[in-house]
């Protein structure tokens, strides 16, 4: 049989020959090898027959089952193609993995090898990112939801037009788990109209649909205290939790009669709180703030315990009362406000001048007093607290910004001689064997190891515990005393209680004394009734 082959012979598909002794790829790069091969392929005896065969198929309209074209994987077996290749001549195929030649693959994964292999790599598959920011906080759970829902069913059972204020603290506790003196707040925050109900559609709208169910405490503490249109707390925000506290906790029940007291308690906690969690000093506690500090875990505490004095952050009414008094010892005209006279006298005469100086020029905080050179009570409380634990971060920065006298950042030689040459002055009134500033200040770069020796800077007074020994050597001439002397008392104290801070360990001392001496006062003055007594009897 004659054919004429006029084809183009480079779009010649090497898979139709169905070579199985010859790759595909080897026909395909060389054209004239694949021409060579068709026109012999053309001559064997038995192709023209089959040529025959699929020409009067394809007239009679029977399907064409081409060899080579099915996708069956027996197909290159069952075809009846004759071979290039006698049986058992063909050479042996060096082995291949069971992957394959990646672009042998690629060429064969479709239905047509002439189109690109990349468009036969499958896609991966996109992946759903779930959603994980919610402007109004995270839906809860349904279990969740359902389970608190049930809860305050119990609580609103036989209250069909809502609770009153008085019988509002179960839910604050035992639902919202926030301490009980924030019934109030939570109360009156729902309770918009201030109509002294609050339903349970409202509280389930605010609390579960608010999804207040789901945020952190620190979270919905804040929002229950902050005002709406403020991202902050101010210290006017806590004055209705401390004010509930006051009249719920067991532990200052004493103070019911004398309102004048439970105010200036209040007030103290206030500044306790910002001094150490207000870290900006700006006055407007954030929410990063609050997370970041101790105070929820301390009105947790002072929720739980009775004793209001075993909550030493903050809510210690021992704490307070040190604090009073000692502003009060130093308020000689009780005008609540004191001078640069009266601080002088602070902790019998320990202060420099100089740092006196420094403290009213306002450079570590600017006084909340509105009277030139006078302090109020709110910035005695900054000072009473940096001045009795120099090892807390708030205490470090208040006198590191008294000593950088150029303020650039930097404690120079200079600026510690300038603060150290009054404290020498007054070892040598005192009769006390004098420290040279060179000695002095070997001893302090010692002590810190500074990352410069020629300066120290903040970060190196905070990652050193004796730090507060440091400014003790510049102005505190008691304390700088029992530094050198080692006062076993003192060792004694922080060993028993490791866990107090020096703030702790000096309210606990100063209230035992104070305590003391109020006892011997009344003690005296009855002492001194039974005689007046006895006098006047006779007559």
């Amino acid at each position: 049989m004659d054919m004429d082959f006029n084809g183009d012979v480079g779009c010649l598909d090497a898979e139709l020959l169905q070579l199985t002794e010859v790759s595909p790829l080897a026909i395909k790069s060389n054209p004239y090898v694949a021409e060579k091969l068709f026109e012999q392929w053309l001559s064997l005896p038995d192709t023209s027959p089959l040529v025959k065969s699929l020409l009067n198929n394809a007239k009679a309209g029977v399907p064409l089952n081409v060899p080579g074209s099915s996708s069956s994987p027996n197909a290159a077996s069952s075809n009846s193609l004759p071979s290039m290749f006698p049986a058992g001549s063909a050479p042996p195929l060096s082995p291949r993995s069971s992957s394959g030649s990646p672009r042998i693959m690629k060429q064969r994964a479709g239905p047509s090898v002439l189109g690109s292999p990349l468009k036969l790599v499958s896609e991966p598959a996109k992946e759903l990112i779930p959603q994980f920011y919610f402007q109004n906080g995270r839906p809860a759970p349904n279990e969740l939801k359902e389970r608190c829902l049930f809860r305050i069913n119990q609580f609103f059972y036989g209250h069909m037009d809502g609770l009153q204020i008085h019988e509002f603290k179960p839910v604050t506790k035992e639902i919202c788990k926030l301490p009980s003196f924030f019934s109030t707040a939570l109360f009156k925050e729902i309770d918009v109209g201030s109509s002294g109900i609050v339903s349970r559609d409202a509280f389930v709208e605010y609390w579960v649909n608010g999804n207040m169910l789901t945020k952190d405490t620190a979270t919905q503490i804040f929002t229950v205290l902050k005002q709406p249109d403020l991202k902050y707390l101010t210290q006017d925000d806590f004055k209705p939790v401390l004010r509930e506290l006051l009249a719920t906790h067991p532990g200052l029940e004493f103070l019911s009669s004398t309102p004048e007291f439970q105010e200036r308690y209040a007030e103290t906690v206030i500044y306790r709180i910002f001094y150490y969690v207000n870290r900006a000093g700006n006055g407007r506690l954030t929410l990063r703030e609050l997370k970041r500090g101790n105070l929820i875990t301390a009105m947790q505490h002072a929720d739980e315990e009775e004793d209001i004095n075993k909550v030493l952050r903050y809510f210690s009414y021992e704490h307070f009362y040190v604090i009073y008094c000692k502003f009060w010892e130093l308020d000689t005209d009780h005008d609540f406000l004191i001078d640069k006279e009266n601080l002088i006298r602070y902790g019998n005469h320990a202060l420099t001048y100089r740092i006196v100086d420094r403290i009213f020029s306002q450079v570590p905080r600017k006084f909340t007093s509105k009277i030139e050179g006078k302090m109020g009570y709110e910035d005695f409380v900054y000072f009473i607290l940096s001045e009795e634990d120099k090892s807390s971060e708030p205490s470090l920065e208040y006198w590191f910004k008294c000593i950088d006298l150029d303020g650039n950042g930097v404690l120079t030689r200079n600026e510690m001689q300038f603060f150290y040459e009054e404290q020498l002055h007054r070892m040598e009134c005192m009769a006390q064997e004098p420290v040279l500033f060179e000695d002095i200040l070997c001893q302090i770069i010692d002590m810190i190891k500074p990352e410069n020796e020629s300066y120290i800077l903040l970060r190196d007074l905070k990652g050193s515990r004796l730090s507060g020994s440091v400014f003790n050597i510049l102005f505190n001439l008691n304390k700088f005393m029992a530094f050198e002397t080692r006062d076993p008392f003192l060792i004694r104290q922080e060993r028993e209680n490791p866990t107090w801070t020096e703030w702790d360990r000096f309210a606990h001392r100063e209230y035992i004394r104070l305590s003391m001496e109020e006892d011997a006062e009344d003690a005296s003055n009855g002492s001194a009734d039974v005689w007046d007594e006895s006098l006047e009897a006779p007559f």
